[in-house]
C-alpha cells in the first residue's frame, strides 16, 4: 500500500547473557527490590535504570526491570554489534537501599553475630541461600576462613560486589517470548488524530502494525 514498514524487533523480552554458568546456578531466584543498571561499556553511557523485580533463568534473566529495560536496548544504536562484542553489562545493585558504608557496616555486625563460623555460613541473613555460593566464589574470598580473619579489604570487595553485581548480555531472547514487538508502519505515514493513512484515503492503523511500543503493566 506504499507504507514504509520498520524492521520488526522483540521488545519487552527476556535477555539471554555470556554467563550462562552463574545464571543457570541462580535459575528461578527471584530479585525483588533491586536496582538495575545497563551500561554501554563503550561509551561508559548508563542506557537504563530501574528499581523493582527480576529474575534468574537458565538462559539469562527475565523479570519487569528486565523487559522493561530490553525496550530500551532493542532502539539502541548499534546495539547488535555492543551484543557480539560483550559491551552491554547489567549492573545489579543488591542492597539498593544501603550505601556502600551502611553496607560495610551490616555485613560486620553479621561477622560479629558469626565470628566463630567460616564465610560460607556467615551470609544467611544478607542474601538469599541460592545466591551465596555464587557471591562467595566472586568474590574470592575462600569459603572455608573464619569470619574475624577476613581482611578489611576483602570485606570492602565484597560490598562492591553486592552494590555492582555484573552481568554480560548477549543478546535478547526470539521474538516469540516478546510481551510487544519493535517496528511497523511509520507514524509519520499516519494522522495520529484518526489513525488514518496518509497515503491512501480510508485507511486506518491501530495496534502492533505501527511503529510503536511502551511499557506492559506489571501486576
Amino acid at each position: 500500500m506504499g507504507h514504509t514498514v520498520t524492521k520488526i524487533k522483540p521488545s519487552l523480552v527476556p535477555l539471554e547473557t555470556y554467563e550462562l554458568d552463574i545464571c543457570k546456578s541462580l535459575q528461578g531466584l527471584s530479585l525483588r527490590n533491586v536496582k538495575i543498571k545497563i551500561i554501554d561499556n563503550l561509551k561508559n553511557k548508563e542506557i537504563y535504570e530501574d528499581f523493582g523485580e527480576m529474575l534468574f533463568t537458565h538462559f539469562g534473566v527475565s523479570g519487569p526491570t528486565v523487559l522493561s529495560s530490553s525496550a530500551h536496548l532493542v532502539r539502541y544504536k548499534n546495539i547488535e554489534d555492543l551484543l557480539k562484542n560483550k559491551n552491554i553489562t547489567l549492573k545489579i545493585d543488591l542492597k539498593p537501599a544501603l550505601t556502600e558504608e551502611q553496607l560495610d557496616l551490616r555485613i560486620l555486625r553479621d561477622f560479629e553475630e558469626f565470628k566463630n563460623k567460616s564465610f560460607k555460613n556467615s551470609l544467611d541473613k544478607l542474601l538469599p541461600q541460592k545466591l551465596i555460593p555464587v557471591v562467595i566464589k566472586l568474590s574470592k574470598i575462600d569459603e572455608n576462613i573464619k569470619v574475624n580473619s577476613i581482611t578489611k579489604e576483602q570485606r570492602q570487595n565484597l560490598v562492591k560486589l553486592l552494590k555492582n553485581f555484573e552481568i554480560t548480555i548477549k543478546g535478547f531472547r526470539p521474538i516469540e517470548e516478546a510481551i510487544i514487538t519493535s517496528g511497523g508502519i511509520n507514524l509519520k505515514e499516519v494522522n495520529p488524530k484518526t489513525m488514518e493513512s496518509k497515503i491512501v484515503k480510508n485507511l486506518y492503523f491501530a495496534g502492533e502494525i505501527l511503529d510503536v511500543d511502551a511499557y506492559t503493566r506489571w501486576i
